[in-house]
């Protein structure tokens, strides 16, 4: 930093600590059908993070810690890893099947504090959880809370089904499995372009598939190829994913009618990861991807990211349903 610019900014100081810090609150919720203090038992137990933590499973092997009484006030619950950095959290306050009020602190990639809380709420023969964090930024980083939200949201999104699939059934059919990178292609794909919010993605991919199997056959086009979907953009701020489902088609001179969609690409380097389990868990392994990626400071190429569908659902279980996910790079 030049020597005056430093001086500029010491000058200011006093001016500088009297701006608001940009304050942010996230909050996301799930109805799961158990009883409020089934889910206030479970949640209060930091030993049952490691099983629904939707940080975790890009870096399982992390090191955690939990203290010896991970139910009770001013239990703790740490981490440390390459991906998810380093931190903990402690219970401030419990109230068995009403709240759970707990401080957040981070320690890598950058100090800082938040405050976390679950509620619980009666609803019919269930319970609405809802999922709290509430913090501020320091004022240079202004800029960063609509998309620090959008994260942690999405974050939110995935631990909460994950902990309603764990609470309402035992287990949780998601496990993300890193393979570095690797050669793809080349690839030629037919099918049909979409546009849907995220919370849409699945009703919205079911159609696609149909639809596209339906247009292929008409067209005389080839459907026993694998089933692939393209995703050319995803706007962070509107949730809005633009993305391509069809089949794999051979690269001869097959002409494509200009009522399906075309993607194409050559032989690249790319991440590969795998998911196998269910796919309203994809998201998991697609944040395991970008956060690796960030990591290892890859570079993304623009031709768009792709997951390919290893099996049939209607033929496999779900615990067995393979999805590879491939971040092609430059």
């Amino acid at each position: 930093m030049p020597v005056t610019l430093w001086v500029y900014l010491c000058d200011l100081m006093p001016s500088i600590e009297a701006i608001t810090m940009p304050k942010y609150h996230v909050c996301r919720s799930i109805q799961i059908q158990e009883s409020p203090q089934k889910v206030f038992e479970t949640v209060a137990d930091f030993g049952t993070w490691t099983t629904w933590s939707p940080w975790l499973c890009a870096e399982p092997e992390a090191e955690v810690k939990v203290t010896e009484n991970a139910s009770s006030v001013g239990s703790v619950y740490s981490w440390n890893g390459k991906l998810v950095g380093q931190g903990e959290i402690e219970h401030r306050k419990l109230e068995p099947g009403r709240l759970i009020d707990e401080e957040i602190r981070f320690v890598k990639p950058f100090k800082s504090r938040s405050d976390v809380a679950f509620e619980m709420e009666p609803v019919g023969d269930g319970t609405k959880l809802t999922w709290h964090m509430r913090g501020a930024l320091p004022w240079f980083m202004f800029w960063m809370k609509p998309l620090m939200q959008s994260f942690i949201s999405m974050d939110y999104d995935r631990g909460l089904k994950m902990l309603k699939e764990w609470i309402e059934t035992g287990q949780i059919l998601s496990k993300t499995q890193i393979r570095g990178v690797e050669s793809i292609g080349p690839l030629r794909v037919a099918g049909v372009r979409r546009k849907c919010r995220l919370s849409e993605v699945g009703p919205s991919m079911q159609a696609g598939c149909a639809e596209a199997k339906n247009k292929l056959s008409e067209n005389n086009l080839p459907t026993d190829g694998e089933m692939i979907s393209v995703y050319h953009n995803f706007n962070l701020k509107s949730q809005v994913f633009d993305y391509t489902i069809g089949f794999a088609i051979p690269e001869t001179a097959i002409s494509v009618p200009s009522d399906l969609s075309e993607w194409s690409l050559p032989a690249v380097k790319a991440l590969h990861v795998d998911h196998i389990g269910s796919y309203d868990h994809l998201g998991n392994a697609w944040s395991a991807a970008n956060q690796v990626a960030r990591y290892k400071k890859l570079k993304q190429s623009k031709v768009g990211a792709f997951e390919i569908y290893k099996n049939d659902p209607k033929e496999t279980p779900v615990v067995g349903l393979l999805t590879e996910i491939y971040l092609p790079l430059r």
